[in-house]
Order: C-alpha cells, then structure tokens, then sequence
C-alpha cells in the first residue's frame, strides 16, 4: 500500500495465472456466459483476464427438463443439467471463433466418470486460445448430483491427480470446489496434494424454491444450484478459510479465483481481500451483461481508493494483522 494519493488509472490490475501475468483478474463465472459468443456483444473478450466457458463434457447433453431456473430475492436457481454440445463441436466451432478475438479461454470440463474427466483434458491439449483447465467437480445440478465428485477429499484428489497427468504441465488446472461440504479446508488440501494448481471458489450451493401458484417445487429436478448476491458471504467465507489454511502451513499456497454474488467492484475487493487473486462474475451478467467492463473501473477506483497500487498487493490483505 501506499500513503500517497493514486489516481484509478494508475493502479496495476495485472495477475498471474500459471506462467502468464493477464491484463486484470476478472473472468466470467462458467455457465453464465455461454461459449463467450453472447458476451462479446457488449465486451470485448479480449479485455477480460480470462473467459470461463461453460461445463463441458465429452458427449453433448441435453441437461434437465423445464422449468430449470427460478428467480429468487436474492438471486436465482438454475437446474440446467450441464447443457451442452460435447468436447468435439466445442474444439471444432466455439474454441477458434475464441481464439480469433484474442479470448484467453478457461475451459470448464467436466465427466460422469474420471476418464471422461481426462479425455476431455487431453483434446484440450495444444489448442490455440486455452490458458487454463477449470475441473467442475461440484456441479448442484444434475438429476442425482452424481457429479458431485467435491464431496469428499478422496474423490476430489482422484479426479485432480487424474487430469493433472494427462493435461499440458503448461496448463494451469484449477479445482472448482463446493460450499455444501463439512470442511472445504480438506476438499481444498485434496485437491492440492493431487497436483492442483489453483482452486475456484465458490459453485452453487444447493437450494429449492416451492411455487405457490403449483403448489409444487418451482424446478422441474427439485433443487438447483443458488447464485447471486445472496452467496457472497458464503463465497468470502469459504475464500477466506482456504487462504488462511495456506498461509498457515496446512495447504500449500495456491491462486484462489473467487466467485459468488458479484456485482460490483467492491464485491470483487470484497473476494480479493479475504484471499481471491482472481475474481469471476455470473448472474450479474444476466441482467447487465456490460457488467465486467463496469465491476473492472469500479475495482481500480476502490483499490486507488485504499493506496493498493497494485492489485495483488490486495490479495489476502484482510489476513495481515492490524
């Protein structure tokens, strides 16, 4: 930090990821904007640090049935299913149309079981645009939540150690992991141990909404996945358990990406003082898709703000003592 007076556009947004240092530390959270095709209308996706794709998996998928989202207070519920069109229509079509405007691409992948984790790792090998692997181990919803391989530390380290062989060593593998477990400081020690080399934090909890009107769940599946403003604190509190396990020694220090309710620059200060060194917005995107340019202004005004010159000089900084 620094006692002079800074000026917004003279802080330094840029963070690191594996070997590359990116423009800023904002991504897109994994479903909330497509392949990247809808966003780019209204950002230029070469301005984000990274763009997060949505789950994908090595056959296509239809996902649930309808409805699968539900406005709630306070956000909303999705029970999409992991829609999607398969590893091969995305290498084909979506990853050059990406790699064309400069995306650098955080591919979201995900399997049934841990070869098709891997199979779909090793198509991503080499391919022009992608930076990073994002293992989506804690999918909320899917019909039997069979996905859910970040509910133990076991499963959680075989699906790492698993993609963690078969992936490009120069391609960052980072483990999504799940606030509805009984101690994520272990999901995240796992998944560590097992070669991780970052963690995203957090995805849906779980959640159920009952419309009065039916008189019956207001998702066809039941439950779904809540995002949105209400999961922030659970976000900041999961980000802030696992950073804190690092820097006392029982996880190995590794980036956090931080997600969870994001809406503004200082939700992402917010994520990044309790130990986020990147951060990812979703279900702003729905109804402000222009939000990263806003919430990325509006992070450098709040870092100016409080003398961080840098923005890594913020990561973690709510841990120093007073």
């Amino acid at each position: 930090m620094t006692t002079e007076a800074l000026r917004p556009q003279d802080v330094d947004l840029s963070a690191p990821l594996g070997s590359l240092t990116l423009p800023n530390p904002l991504t897109t959270a994994s479903g909330c904007a497509g392949y990247g095709r809808e966003l780019a209308r209204f950002v230029p996706l070469d301005e984000l640090g990274t763009v997060t794709t949505k789950t994908i998996m090595l056959h296509p998928r239809s996902g649930l049935a309808t409805p699968r989202m539900a406005e709630t207070p306070s956000g909303m519920l999705n029970a999409i299913g992991l829609q999607g069109s398969g590893i091969d229509a995305f290498v084909r079509t979506e990853l050059p149309w990406l790699a064309e405007r400069g995306a650098r691409v955080l591919v979201s992948i995900a399997g049934e079981r841990l070869e098709e984790y891997t199979a779909v790792a090793e198509r991503l090998n080499g391919r022009p645009g992608v930076v990073g692997l994002e293992l989506n181990i804690s999918c909320p919803n899917t019909a039997d939540r069979g996905l859910l391989f970040a509910a133990n530390p076991a499963t959680s380290y075989d699906v790492v150690r698993a993609v963690r062989r078969v992936a490009d060593p120069d391609l960052p593998v980072y483990a999504k992991l799940s606030p509805d477990v009984g101690s994520i400081t272990e999901i995240a020690a796992a998944c560590v141990q097992a070669g991780a080399d970052g963690l995203s934090m957090v995805n849906a909890p779980l959640g159920m909404a009952i419309d009065p009107a039916t008189l019956r769940p207001a998702l066809a599946g039941g439950t779904g996945g809540l995002s949105g403003p209400a999961v922030r604190p659970i976000a900041v509190r999961c980000v802030y358990q696992v950073h804190a396990a690092m820097l006392a020694g029982r996880i190995p220090q590794v980036p956090i990406l931080g997600m969870g309710g994001v809406r503004t620059g200082r939700d992402a200060l917010e994520l990044t003082l309790a130990g986020a060194g990147g951060v990812a917005v979703g279900t702003a995107l729905f109804h402000d898709p222009a939000a990263p340019s806003r919430i990325l202004t509006e992070l450098r005004a709040e870092l100016a703000a409080r003398g961080f010159a840098k923005y890594t000089d913020a990561v973690g900084f709510a841990h120093r003592p007073l």
